[in-house]
């Protein structure tokens, strides 16, 4: 039979992989949960090994989503998968942004001075001037 603290030490606890869909870090917990099988998350700085392991307030997790580490500190458990905005609440993004990269840095598409892309106006002026130096 379990007391009384431990039943509430536990209800401030949730399943990793629950937690994360429920946060909306993922669309299903099968997704979340195959992120924490392949070992590509971690639990205040130690790998989690399963998606039953659970979390609680405070932990930090740090996990890869869309080619971004994302950095998330616990804030509350929540009781259902809600709206976006609700699972924003859930918690803290410590994540830091993104360096810019010389390297992958892309320019906006200049206006057509000889280079770029033209634009539909410009498209039909050179194809004017074509046809004008054909005649």
């Amino acid at each position: 039979m379990k007391t009384a603290p431990q039943a509430i030490v536990e209800a401030e606890k949730i399943r990793l992989d629950k937690w994360l869909w429920q946060a909306r870090f993922f669309k299903t917990r099968g997704l979340a949960a195959g992120v924490v099988k392949g070992g590509h998350l971690r639990v205040n700085g130690t790998r989690a090994g399963k998606p039953s392991q659970c979390v609680q307030p405070g932990d930090v997790l740090t996990f890869t989503q869309a080619e971004q580490v994302r950095v998330v500190r616990i804030v509350a458990i929540g009781q259902r998968r809600g709206p976006a905005p609700e699972a924003q609440t859930l918690y803290d993004d410590q994540t830091p942004p993104p360096a810019p990269d010389a390297e992958n840095y892309v320019s906006p598409n200049p206006r057509y001075e000889g280079k770029g892309r033209p634009t539909k106006r410009d498209r039909r002026k050179l194809d004017l001037n074509a046809a004008q130096t054909l005649e």
